[in-house]
């Protein structure tokens, strides 16, 4: 849809719009972003955008299309944002046996959308989104707030989640029984990083973990 839109409006081609989705994709990765400043979420991506077109175009670009190739980007992204059946149906059969509480880095509007756009809210006893508070994964911080919401010890828990970097080192860090790590791309555990205790292709497979928990 950005794609279309930047070929309709700047007559662009396929490698130049390539470049610009490309910029854009870099600035996101590399984003630093400071609530403090008094710049939304929203307010810096399009600045990514803004930037993007006028490092590749070499002009000024309006900043109605920089807002535009933002929403569009983002509308799309938040689309196609959902959980399959059999993830809806995993987490409805292990929330009739344990609390469960989603943990996530990032933004709150940000994360908050994606929650939203997925519908994942209505299995998870908590959400708790890391950029509403002072630390982040890996950090000890948020994993005490976590045991503290579902009123539970940290060797009584399990942490899932598909890095090592943030999800498996928290856990690690937390002193959780056991760190399950989701690596859908078969991807070898690098040497110098933390070793999960349980290594699984899809989520599907946790009720095999637990089991052995048990």
């Amino acid at each position: 849809m950005t794609s279309e839109l930047l070929n309709t409006t700047l007559g662009l081609d396929d490698c130049t719009i390539c470049s610009i989705c490309d910029k854009f994709k870099q600035k996101l990765f590399h984003e630093h972003f400071d609530p403090s400043a008094g710049r939304t979420i929203d307010d810096v991506r399009v600045g990514h955008w803004v930037e993007s077109l006028q490092e590749t175009v070499g002009t000024s670009s309006s900043p109605s299309l920089a807002a535009q190739c933002y929403y569009l980007w983002k509308s799309s992204r938040l689309a196609e944002l959902s959980l399959s059946p059999e993830i809806c149906n995993l987490l409805k059969q292990l929330r009739r046996r344990y609390k469960l509480l989603l943990l996530t880095n990032g933004e709150t509007l940000t994360q908050r959308e994606k929650v939203e756009a997925s519908g994942c809210g209505g299995f998870f006893d908590a959400i708790v989104i890391g950029g509403e508070h002072a630390e982040q994964k890996p950090f000890l911080s948020i994993f005490t707030l976590c045991f503290k919401l579902l009123e539970v010890e940290a060797q009584n828990c399990v942490m899932v989640g598909d890095s090592l970097d943030t999800d498996i080192q928290g856990g690690f860090n937390a002193g959780v029984r056991a760190t399950v790590w989701i690596n859908s791309a078969g991807c070898a555990v690098p040497d110098d990083s933390v070793k999960p205790d349980y290594t699984v292709p899809t989520a599907l497979d946790l009720p095999d973990v637990l089991a052995q928990l048990e």
